[in-house]
């Protein structure tokens, strides 16, 4: 098999948050694959990066009261221990808020511009008098236009499903900043990606067999092939200021590229950070950034979730095949733009992995209903980032599925499998080998027995299913050997990326191995002195120990720690495994060495228990979670209008909002209630900055008793909702109410 040189990815995580498990579980799935291809001897360039830009990260930047680049940094630098502490082998991790995602992205855009490919019109989009921003439809709420429901986003009813445009809504109003937004017309840069030639390339690529999975091309062709309102519409690729992202070179008025243009170009920044900082030199690639993408035979592949196939699989293929073409318009027509083009030419993907999503025991991830796996938490725990590894591995194949993640499962499966099976074979066999033979291993296969005399020990090795499997008819390594037909059958799971399979596979050797040894009853050979026992005993370990190795080699992807503990521990290889190590004949074993625990209950209980309650089992806690969040949603106790009466409930304007020193969730909030101000400390710190809520309305319980806290007195409370997702959101009155309104 000739050397391949791989350029792979996996989605870029967007930066407003630590890692999810959804992230691990790709991460986990992609270096796997890649761990498989360098065993191989293929090179591999893996790279990763954040997508930092964006108006979401932006407000979410400035409700923490820092600056964007502040915000992202801060994020950034909590990648490491995820990183490492789940062994993900990325030769590269960057960021999309950088030098050369901005000079890629400007020679994308400008290609494409040379290609004839962008145009501009206006675009008619609610503004937000007092954020003075345009409003993405997710940051506009009103009434359905079709059901009359209230508090529905600006493109789509949940309650009757209803799909319409913001400017549809009625009475709307901007989720940012509660005002009333107004229609104003902009200038917008589109991608014209319903151009015939971009079609007819886009049908071409995705027809292309093998370079996506079947669920995949059926899904994209429906996009491409649409027609009316589902047609393939152009890409609207800018925004307006305010925006946090890469402005749109060669205009005269502010306009920024549209994040999940420059997102994608991020795998390209830090591949070619990777090369201008000299780290593709440490791993032995010698051309330059220009030169890797000219080559025809690197192999670009990326692994993504099925939530952004629309993105990698039209809107990326199509950005990189036309900025390739517009660079060969500018140099033929010698266009003034050519000087203003990189000579980089892109390449486009070969594959596009997709993954389905993970949940628990069947359920969405949810932290506040004990169904959400925190992966550091998961790692402060002290549990063995590959029980996860292993768990995840045995749950993917390459269909677009989603993973259950099924707490009992995974205890009962990594300890049946990886220590009752795998570990179990090394800690059986070693003692004996190094007991009584001085750890060293025998190759030899028993000569043929007599049939005249009775049935003997070496019958009894010979004729059990293992010893065939690796003897036989043939040699271990022989070409027509069970055991290279089983080696082969692994090796084509893992290209295929079912990983599944070669779980599967790998623990019925296990399986077989542990059979035999039970079978041949090394323990009463060990009993005996005569010397036909003894080199029994020896052949019997040593093809357990032997076949143990060539486990170790098989699983080395997935368990990359283990695995390489074992080699090094027990059988004296200090090197990276390769997959040319199947057919390694071990000389010598060294003393066996403890090399993995077991999952215990209490771990799995600790990592869901989110409400502290130490008693219950993880299925118990699971259940009693679900049922304090049903509680939660049902209407409470019924009250009298009398007993509703007595709170009064009045309109205030925030006039001062400050931190607390020391306080971790209060801020102290100075309120105008019409005949006066008042000090109420509101548990909000989290949700919002003191800046954002200055002059701000909300709703007060006025005559609540002042209660004396630590930091002063609280003269009422502000109203706020929260559920089952994260957030807290204040209640606000429409535009128009005034300080001292009641609220009935």
């Amino acid at each position: 098999m000739s050397a391949r040189t791989l350029f792979v990815t996996t989605a870029l995580p967007y930066a407003n948050g630590p890692f999810h498990i959804g992230h691990i579980m790709e991460y986990i799935q992609a270096d796997i694959w890649v761990r498989f291809q360098r065993m191989q001897g293929h090179k591999v360039h893996f790279m990763g990066a954040d997508d930092a830009h964006g108006a979401p990260i932006m407000l979410a930047a400035e409700k923490s009261g820092r600056t964007p680049e502040a915000f992202i940094e801060e994020i950034s630098r909590g990648r490491k221990p995820f990183l490492d502490g789940f062994h993900i082998s990325f030769d590269n991790w960057y960021s999309t808020h950088s030098p050369e995602n901005v000079e890629l992205s400007h020679d994308i855009y400008r290609k494409l511009t040379a290609a004839d490919l962008v145009y501009t019109k206006l675009v008619e989009q609610f503004y937000d008098p007092v954020k003075r921003m345009f409003l993405a439809d997710r940051y506009i709420k009103g009434e359905c236009p079709n059901c009359g429901a209230k508090d529905q986003y600006g493109d789509a009813c949940e309650n009757c499903s209803t799909v319409y445009s913001a400017t549809d809504l009625k009475n709307p109003y901007s989720t940012l900043s509660g005002a009333r937004p107004e229609l104003k017309s902009s200038e917008h840069y589109f991608f014209k990606l319903s151009d015939p030639k971009c079609r007819r390339f886009l049908k071409e690529w995705l027809e292309k067999p093998g370079r996506l999975q079947p669920q995949v091309v059926n899904k994209a062709k429906e996009w491409l092939e649409g027609k009316g309102d589902k047609a393939l519409a152009d890409w609207d690729i800018s925004r307006d200021p305010p925006y946090f992202g890469i402005r749109i070179p060669d205009v005269n008025t502010e306009k920024y590229l549209y994040v999940w243009l420059d997102a994608p170009v991020g795998y390209l920044a830090s591949l070619k950070n990777y090369f201008d900082t000299g780290k593709a030199k440490l791993n032995g690639e010698t051309r330059s950034f220009q030169e890797f993408l000219e080559d025809a035979s690197i192999e670009q592949i990326h692994f993504i979730g099925k939530d952004i196939i629309y993105f990698h699989t039209l809107f990326w293929p199509a950005m990189l095949h036309f900025a390739n073409r517009g660079l060969e318009i500018a140099r033929s027509a010698q266009s003034y733009r050519q000087e203003r083009l990189k000579p980089w030419r892109y390449k486009v993907p070969n594959h596009v992995y997709v993954h389905g999503f993970i949940t628990v025991s069947g359920d969405k991830m949810s932290k506040s209903r004990g169904t959400g796996i925190d992966p550091l938490r998961y790692l402060n725990l002290g549990m063995n980032a590959e029980w996860l590894r292993y768990y995840i591995a045995a749950k993917l194949n390459a269909n677009v599925e989603d993973l259950d993640f099924n707490p009992d499962d995974f205890v009962a499966r990594v300890n049946s499998d990886l220590i009752g099976k795998y570990v179990n074979i090394a800690s059986r066999a070693s003692k004996f080998i190094n007991e009584r033979f001085g750890g060293t291993l025998t190759h030899g296969r028993p000569g043929v027995l007599s049939s005249k005399r009775p049935i003997s020990d070496r019958e009894i090795v010979e004729k059990h299913e293992p010893f065939q499997l690796f003897y036989g008819d043939s040699n271990l390594v022989g070409p027509n050997g069970v055991f290279p037909r089983y080696v082969e059958s692994i090796r084509i799971a893992y290209e295929r990326r079912e990983f599944g399979q070669v779980v599967r596979l790998a623990m019925d050797l296990a399986d077989k191995l542990n059979s035999y040894f039970d079978h041949c009853k090394p323990w009463e050979l060990a009993r005996r002195t005569d010397e036909e026992s003894q080199r029994n005993l020896q052949e019997v370990c040593s093809l357990v120990l032997i076949a143990f190795f060539r486990l170790t080699v098989i699983l080395a992807p997935i368990l990359p720690a283990l695995t390489g503990r074992a080699a090094k521990e027990l059988f004296s290889v200090d090197r990276q495994l390769k997959w040319d190590d199947v057919n390694h004949w071990p000389q010598r074993i060294q003393a066996y060495k403890h090399l993995m625990s077991r999952v215990e209950e209490k771990q799995v209980d600790q990592l869901f228990d989110v409400i502290s309650v130490p008693q219950a089992t993880a299925p118990q806690r699971h259940a009693e979670k679900q049922q304090q969040e049903a509680k939660k949603r049902t209407v409470g106790e019924p009250i009298s209008i009398e007993e509703f009466n007595k709170l009064d409930l009045r309109v205030a304007r925030i006039t001062r909002a400050e931190r607390v020193e020391g306080a971790d969730k209060l801020l102290k909030l100075t309120l105008d209630l019409g005949e006066g101000t008042r000090t109420v400390f509101a548990a909000i710190k989290s949700a919002y900055a003191p800046e954002q809520l200055e002059g701000r309305l909300t709703v007060v319980v006025a005559n609540l008793e002042a209660r004396k806290m630590k930091f002063g007195v609280s003269e009422g409370m502000v109203l706020a909702a929260s559920g089952e997702g994260s957030g807290i959101f204040l209640v606000s009155p429409d535009p128009g109410a005034s300080p001292g309104m009641r609220v009935k």
